[in-house]
């Protein structure tokens, strides 16, 4: 095994903590080189990239022939692809399309990709407009129907979502407000920027085991309450879980996502985030432990100050 492994979203949150994780690894930074692809390699991440022996790429995504020159000689990808840059989820699901049919003619042995559950799918239509996670699933079933050799991994809820979400009333008390039981509801906690790299590390260590399969990545389930009872625990500030009606909800969010993040947290409560899959079987596959929220919590606490 090994190769040149190229990584999307380089300077990103997900593609950089590949990366990392890679270079740190005794056994995968002997077995393959990187090429880093992000939009412009002049940055100063991107420079920093380079310094470390990293080969740093700039790519179009809805280029196929840019891609065709990007992936070149590469064994393996993984491959992060950004809806929000665009908020359309037919470009991301072009954009993913073009680096499967590149890498198919190129002779690409295996892609590793970040994808999402299909939420509309999951729900039989109930909850049918939360395209950031369906365009993901829908680009995920096209590689698997590509016949590419694939592991998908599936980040769990964002920790540094919460940076923003667990804010300070006017009382001096911190709460976090969601449209959803705040005893019932599991968020699998995750914190991309440092441990996407671990899972995908294992992930490749594991090929061949973890070929077609899914690979979920998060710490544990947290219902909201027990986030701020953490955060309240680690911090020494009050804090408290407030639940608010759908409409409420919406009311305190942008109108061009109000709903999109309305049913995304709506899917978290049911029919669950992973559809309530356990997390053992992706912990058990890490030589290391993810980044817990107590840990996370006190490792920014500043973000609250």
């Amino acid at each position: 095994m090994g190769g040149l492994i190229t990584v999307f979203g380089a300077t990103g949150n997900q593609g950089g903590s590949v990366i990392k994780h890679i270079l740190e690894d005794p056994q995968l930074s002997k077995e393959y080189k990187i090429r880093g692809i992000t939009r412009d390699t002049s940055k100063k991440s991107a420079q920093v990239l380079a310094k470390k022996g990293v080969e740093v790429v700039s790519a179009d995504l809805n280029s196929v022939e840019s891609l065709t020159n990007a992936l070149k000689g590469t064994h393996t990808i993984f491959l992060v692809t950004n809806y929000w840059e665009t908020a359309n989820g037919d470009i991301e699901y072009s954009q993913g399309k073009n680096v499967t049919d590149v890498a198919k003619n190129i002779g690409v042995s295996h892609i590793i990709f970040s994808s999402l559950p299909h939420v509309a799918e999951a729900t039989n239509g109930r909850l049918s407009h939360v395209p950031h996670f369906d365009s993901k699933a829908n680009i995920e079933k096209y590689i698997k129907k590509s016949g590419l050799k694939n592991t998908i991994v599936l980040p769990g809820y964002f920790m540094s979502n919460l940076t923003q979400m667990i804010t300070k009333g006017q009382n001096g008390v911190y709460q976090l407000f969601y449209p959803v039981d705040g005893e019932k509801a599991k968020f699998p906690l995750f914190d991309a920027a440092e441990d996407t790299g671990l899972f995908v590390r294992a992930a490749l260590k594991n090929l061949d085991k973890l070929e077609g399969k899914h690979v979920l990545e998060a710490t544990a389930y947290y219902t909201p309450v027990e986030i701020v009872d953490t955060f309240s625990k680690v911090t020494g500030k009050k804090a408290a879980f407030v639940r608010v009606t759908p409409e409420q909800y919406k009311a305190s969010l942008p109108e061009a996502v109000a709903q999109e993040y309305l049913e995304n947290h709506l899917f978290v409560e049911d029919p669950g985030y992973f559809l309530g899959e356990s997390l053992d079987d992706s912990l058990k596959l890490l030589d290391s432990k993810p980044t817990t929220w107590a840990e996370f919590v006190k490792k920014n606490a500043a973000a609250w100050d």
